[in-house]
């Protein structure tokens, strides 16, 4: 029986025009392969010049990872695929709102646990909060098991956003 290849957690950024259809035809490669998208974020970087970012996470052997990229670069409004993971240094952030509805000593706590986190409350009724906070994806999670005994009732998430780090950027030259 062959060697199972490990399974690597990938951030891939992918610069592309910014007109209808474009984030479909990103999706159906993954769909129509059956890889999995485990974040996916998009919006517009250069207005002037309608070039939007897809921030996609992705897991798989190093050779799905590979086809993905090589599938993903063959598409035609594609200007540029980069696999932050491999390419070095980057950073990576997801932001996160959070409704907990609590009262008494659960009320002091979450707003114990939110202190720790650097979570604001964005919003507060006599029996509930809503915060806000941003991180790593692990951050996130750590943060949402917390609250989940505390009345932990609604999570909205944005997404990975990933910048490499340096001077080099996704549009330099393209």
């Amino acid at each position: 029986m062959p060697p199972v290849e490990p399974v690597e957690r990938h951030t891939i950024s992918v610069l592309v025009d910014n007109e209808p259809g474009v984030l479909a035809r990103v999706i159906g490669l993954f769909s129509g392969r059956g890889y999995n998208i485990e974040s996916l974020t998009v919006a517009e970087v250069v207005a002037g010049e309608h070039l939007s970012r897809i921030t996609v996470v992705t897991s798989g052997s190093r050779m799905i990872i590979e086809q993905i990229k090589a599938q993903l670069d063959r598409l035609v409004p594609v200007h540029r695929v980069s696999d932050l993971t491999d390419e070095g240094p980057f950073v990576e952030r997801e932001l996160a709102l959070l409704k907990v509805v609590a009262t008494g000593e659960k009320r002091i706590e979450a707003l114990r646990i939110a202190d720790i986190f650097r979570a604001r409350a964005v919003d507060s009724t006599h029996e509930s909060f809503v915060f806000e906070v941003t991180g790593s994806s692990d951050k996130l999670n750590a943060f949402t098991g917390l609250m989940a005994p505390l009345g932990l009732v609604e999570v909205s998430r944005t997404g990975v956003v990933a910048i490499s780090r340096g001077k080099e950027g996704l549009q330099g030259g393209d």
